[in-house]
């Protein structure tokens, strides 16, 4: 359980008529970023990359996942696996960057291992007592694939990414969206000075569209925009006029999928302390696009960069003002902030339970 001087008990869970926002001290106090390492982002599905990168027998990826260094490997059986990126000798990395091979290998005293994690071998190790090599494996993580995304996650205990995403599989897949065959094209990253959470409160509500967007609320039609809340995740239904046919989704606790009938926007919201954020935008989109379609793809990037630029602005301003002694918590409308208030009995049921059990 978190240390008690967190005083995490000071969000009350209610329903959303009643229901106030999470205290502003859980968006500024630096000890609760480590509590959320801990209890949310190791326990949850993590963005490691692309799955593009991991597609033949012997690629691996090596990425950082909130302070824990991670690598993916496609088998030689065609497995995907995922370890801790530490090498059972010195804790020297058993892989860097991306690329393909036979082994993982330590570039500090080349401890080598195959790519199921046992180890293969132990260099000049003769001699030493009460070990055996066979007994050594890098320690395991649950790894999975979701159309050009690869994700991991930390905990044994959680269930698989496809239950995470609950009806999302099937609603994109009757869509029509052919997100296994799209291929990257685009990344922007922007650094927010706010706390991850006031960013994902932001995305989870369109109230704020009219008077932040003007140029998007001009382009959606507000009037039946709204947000359904699931077990773990949420869906936007946020139909642009001219009805181009379009799904929103938030999966629990950072990631955001964007889809689109030729492209596929995903945000992926990555703390870097308690009150900076960087937030990560990839395009991905079919490989056959006409100059067209490519040209649409383009016109649709920019106009995020503009929208994210205006929420940037908002977001900033949140977090120099959530310090003031004139606030702590505020209320939430029962007609547009739905999704922020699902999102809180997320955060407070990680934090404080077994959300697994």
């Amino acid at each position: 359980m978190p240390p008690a001087d967190l005083r995490l008990s000071d969000y009350r869970p209610t329903d959303l008529s009643h229901a106030k926002t999470l205290p502003s001290r859980w968006y500024l106090d630096a000890a609760i970023l480590p509590v959320e390492r801990e209890r949310i982002f190791w326990r949850t599905w993590q963005w490691l990359g692309q799955a593009a990168s991991l597609t033949a027998p012997g690629d691996y990826l090596a990425h950082d996942v909130q302070g824990e260094k991670i690598v993916a490997v496609r088998g030689g059986d065609s497995e995907l696996r995922a370890f801790f990126n530490v090498c059972k000798h010195r804790a020297g990395p058993v892989a860097v960057g991306c690329g393909n091979a036979q082994t993982l290998r330590c570039p500090y005293h080349g401890w080598t291992y195959d790519l199921d994690g046992a180890l293969r071998r132990a260099r000049e190790f003769e001699g030493v007592e009460d070990w055996q090599a066979s007994s050594v494996r890098l320690d395991p993580v649950s790894a999975a694939t979701w159309g050009p995304l690869a994700l991991v996650n930390l905990d044994a205990t959680a269930p698989s990414f496809d239950v995470v995403l609950g009806e999302i599989g099937a609603e994109v897949a009757g869509a029509g969206f052919p997100v296994e065959e799209m291929v990257h094209v685009e990344r922007r990253e922007y650094e927010v000075r706010c706390n991850w959470k006031v960013y994902v409160d932001n995305y989870l509500e369109g109230y704020h569209i009219p008077v932040a967007h003007p140029a998007l609320y001009k382009a959606i039609d507000y009037d039946v925009y709204r947000v359904e809340t699931r077990r773990f995740h949420s869906r936007q239904h946020a139909p642009f006029r001219g009805n181009e046919q379009a799904l929103y989704y938030w999966v629990f606790p950072n990631l955001m999928l964007n889809l689109y009938p030729d492209n596929l926007q995903t945000n992926v919201i990555q703390p870097i302390d308690q009150e900076r954020t960087l937030t990560i935008f990839d395009w991905f989109a079919l490989p056959d696009l006409s100059a067209e379609r490519r040209r649409g793809v383009d016109e649709a990037v920019e106009f995020s960069e503009q929208i994210q630029r205006e929420d940037i602005r908002v977001c900033e301003w949140v977090q120099e003002r959530l310090g003031s002694r004139a606030y702590d918590t505020g209320r939430l409308s029962v007609k547009r902030e739905n999704g922020v208030h699902h999102f809180h009995l997320l955060m407070h049921e990680f934090l404080t339970g077994d959300p697994w059990a």
